[in-house]
């Protein structure tokens, strides 16, 4: 039988394709450019006429079409949706069921994600959205590596969303026909997330990173105005790498520019490295068939152990707060899920343990129009994402100060320095009810 026969015997309508999901109590969905749409509108079409069991659903980063149509208050009940990681669409469904909050959070570092998926939880089904199958019988996981990578290998049952807008990639991305159970054809746009443009407070704190950067440097940027406007920054660099969590636009153009080349990496020697991409259309067709780009699981990507190969490593992400101690909390605001545990603290350590590496941690000295300090006595979220041991560079518009080395009350000394005037005195007189200064 050729793989052309295989593929036709494989095809199914999707809600066929939702049948097969009858013996399954946990269902993997893939993350956020890679949610099948189509498979996600029959999954709730066979909530609304009671046809599907309920399912313990698992998945990061949810798309608008898994806001729109299954994380509706009408299928609240109906099955047990659990957010590794949560994206602007879950947050707005978590408001759209604010008065009966159904989808529970589950933390873990990005990099132990596949491991728990496979190990901690049983994968009864995995559901991806790949690129078109090649001639020797090879669909393309594109724009998502991360756990989609280890769970489609461990899953018992794997049902593929074919749609022509998924560009082709390489590295650990491939899946064969006889790796999957059923497919379905859907031929819709991936959702697009252009790079955030950079405020004045973003460009002011991004000019102190970039400052910070040479050549040479293995990148990994997160998400926001800041690491953008740093990219932005360092298009005059040369020989740069890139080993990161994110691939976004602002790396292709760079990469399209030479900046990025990685040439004197150690690990995946000119390979520009990701997990998981988030862009527009003209990054999904940079990305389409170039073998520099090769995409991996998140459980080898965001190793810190692997992470510190690459010499003068140097990784930049964003927090919600910071705590006049080093504490860095980028996921609660108040005690509520805000994003996940992520990636932030894998690359934070890869970084310190890279010879030569340097994690930037930046965020706006306040929040509401300057009325809350984001420098704060202690963290009000509840959660720490970075512990005070880990955290290097802290940066905000007024300053940038390095943690590692100081006793408490110079990180104190040092953290309210950087924290908005207007805030000093009042986060000084905290720390001395705290015993963190001493009169």
């Amino acid at each position: 039988m050729s793989w052309n026969d295989l593929y036709q015997q494989k095809l199914l309508s999707s809600t066929q394709a939702i049948e097969r999901l009858s013996d399954c109590n946990n269902l993997i969905l893939s993350m956020g450019v890679s949610q099948p749409a189509a498979l996600i509108q029959a999954l709730a079409e066979g909530y609304r006429n009671d046809t599907v069991a309920a399912l313990n659903i698992y998945y990061m980063h949810g798309s608008k079409a898994l806001q729109e149509h299954l994380l509706i208050p009408e299928l609240r009940g109906k099955f047990v949706p659990r957010c590794l990681f949560l994206s602007g669409n879950d947050r707005a469904a978590l408001k759209a069921n604010a008065e009966h909050p159904w989808i529970e959070f589950v933390p873990s570092a990005f990099h132990q994600v596949g491991r728990m998926l496979t190990e901690n939880i049983e994968p009864d089904c995995f559901m991806v959205t790949v690129s078109p199958m090649d001639k020797h019988g090879y669909f393309s996981l594109g724009t998502n590596a991360d756990y989609g990578a280890t769970v489609i290998r461990k899953a018992r049952k794997v049902i593929v969303e074919v749609n022509p807008y998924m560009p082709r990639t390489f590295g650990e991305c491939s899946v064969h026909i006889s790796e999957i159970e059923a497919l379905i054809e859907a031929d819709i746009p991936l959702a697009e997330i252009p790079d955030a443009e950079g405020s004045e407070l973003d460009w002011a704190i991004a000019r102190q990173v970039a400052e910070r950067i040479g050549d040479g440097d293995t990148l990994q940027m997160g998400v926001g105005g800041v690491p953008n406007a740093v990219l932005q920054m360092l298009e005059n660099h040369q020989n740069m790498g890139l080993h990161s969590e994110l691939f976004s636009p602002a790396m292709a153009r760079l990469i399209e520019k030479g900046v990025l080349n990685g040439r004197l990496k150690h690990v995946m020697q000119h390979k520009h490295v990701f997990t998981l991409a988030l862009g527009d259309r003209w990054m999904y067709d940079f990305m389409d068939d170039n073998p520099s780009i090769v995409g991996y699981p998140a459980t080898w990507v965001n190793n810190p152990s692997v992470i510190k190969q690459n010499p003068n490593m140097v990784s930049v992400n964003s927090a919600i707060e910071v705590d006049i101690t080093g504490q860095i909390n980028a996921e609660q605001i108040l005690g509520t899920p805000f994003s996940g545990t992520g990636g932030q603290l894998d690359f934070v350590r890869g970084a310190y343990g890279s010879r030569g590496g340097r994690s930037f941690i930046a965020l706006h000295s306040t929040a509401k129009n300057d009325s809350l300090s984001r420098i704060v006595p202690q963290l009000t979220g509840g959660a720490v994402t970075d512990t005070r041991m880990d955290a290097h560079y802290v940066v905000t518009e007024y300053g940038t100060v390095c943690l590692k080395g100081l006793s408490l009350p110079q990180r104190v000394r040092a953290l309210i320095s950087i924290a908005h005037p207007h805030f000093r005195e009042q986060l000084e007189q905290q720390a001395y009810q705290l015993g963190y200064l001493y009169h």
